[in-house]
């Protein structure tokens, strides 16, 4: 089976540092993962569409897409099935908003922290999104 989400790195520039609002969630052996907001398209959204909506709905924070950041994809078992999922990673800027995961409809952001991009390396718990981070530290400082 295959699902396509997107979401991505939402900056908001504090003190002229970079800050991206990351969210922890619980895998699920019960651990706290910090990770990148994504999501399921719903209906008809575009990949950008589903990448702003997300993003406010997992973070609080509004946000308007400025380029893509790359894809990654892995798979993953349920109890009944292997999932092949491709998630689209966009680049944000923040717009509005408050950090909040009340918004979240899933209930799968337990936490959101604005974290300075320069430390997010430390914070993201998995390889492919501190690259996904990498790529957007690359892009605001005019290398990408």
């Amino acid at each position: 089976m295959l699902e396509t989400s997107a979401g991505g790195i939402v900056v908001d520039v504090q003190e002229g540092r970079a800050h991206i609002a990351v969210i922890a969630r619980r895998n699920r052996a019960g651990r706290i993962e910090w990770c990148l907001p994504k999501g399921h398209q719903e209906n008809d959204e575009t990949l950008v569409e589903t990448a702003e909506r997300e993003v406010e709905e997992e973070t609080g924070i509004q946000g308007r897409v400025l380029t893509t950041l790359g894809t990654i994809d892995y798979w993953f078992s349920t109890h009944d099935r292997r999932v092949h999922k491709i998630v689209h990673h966009y680049l944000l800027e923040a717009t509005g908003g408050y950090l909040t995961v009340e918004k979240d409809p899933d209930r799968e952001a337990i936490d959101v922290e604005w974290i300075p991009l320069r430390q997010v390396q430390d914070r993201l718990t998995f390889p492919n999104e501190r690259r996904i981070a990498q790529l957007a530290w690359e892009r605001l400082a005019g290398e990408g």
